[in-house]
């Protein structure tokens, strides 16, 4: 893919050199002139220029690129940037990140903003995720579907422990995409059979998540997180 990226941060670069690494086409584009550092990403193409400003975009040929990752240290910035991606030059997938946590709810598709992703949340899902058996876990959010990244990690009580997938009744606007085993990654099938301890990750929307939860987890857990929350 051939990938913009505003901001030539640490973040910026980070991202940078894992989208090149994995064999993609990247931009770095960068207003600060001390901050454009070719030799600390030489496999990406450098540009000294203003993301907020059209004429520049328009010279970056944004338009053909299949991915704006917007990754500057400014939400303003990152709003701008996003809104001229998708409005502008139609950029199939735009990703912001979010520097500030109250300014999470203005990241969406009226900004053009496909994902965002929140530092302050990620770190809190991180967390969650790391000790969190027996509850449903928010992991992202795709803005543009209303649909969410979620993990649940089976307890032994879970009803469906010992069956294989095909027994689980999942609702709909849901789909099990994975199962974390340990140290293996299993795409699942109808025959896969579901383990304690077993980390389950679905794509759901908000509205299902409660449903999602009392398939996997029994119909008294929605009560037990709710309890958990006050």
């Amino acid at each position: 893919m051939r990938i913009a990226i505003a901001g030539a941060g640490n973040v910026g670069r980070s991202i940078a050199r894992e989208l090149v690494d994995n064999g993609h086409q990247v931009m770095l584009i960068e207003r600060v002139p001390s901050m454009v550092r070719p030799e600390r990403v030489p496999a990406a193409e450098w540009i000294l220029a203003d993301a907020c400003e059209l004429s520049s975009l328009q010279e970056a040929d944004l338009s053909s690129c299949d991915v704006v990752v917007a990754a500057t240290g400014d939400d303003k910035v990152n709003l701008v940037v996003s809104l001229l991606a998708k409005t502008e030059f139609a950029v199939p997938r735009v990703v912001a990140r979010i520097n500030r946590a109250e300014n999470e709810w203005l990241f969406n598709e009226q900004w053009g903003v496909d994902v965002s992703v929140s530092k302050p949340r990620l770190m809190a899902a991180l967390v969650e995720e790391a000790v969190s058996v027996g509850d449903l876990v928010r992991l992202m959010t795709f803005r543009q579907s209303e649909a969410n990244l979620v993990e649940i990690t089976l307890p032994e009580s879970a009803p469906y422990v010992g069956h294989p997938v095909r027994d689980v009744p999942l609702p709909h606007d849901s789909a099990l995409v994975a199962i974390l085993r340990g140290r293996r990654v299993l795409v699942p099938t109808p025959d896969d059979p579901l383990e304690a301890g077993d980390e389950l990750i679905f794509v759901v929307t908000s509205e299902m998540e409660d449903a999602v939860r009392v398939v996997m987890l029994g119909a008294d857990s929605v009560e037990k997180t709710r309890n958990k929350h006050y």
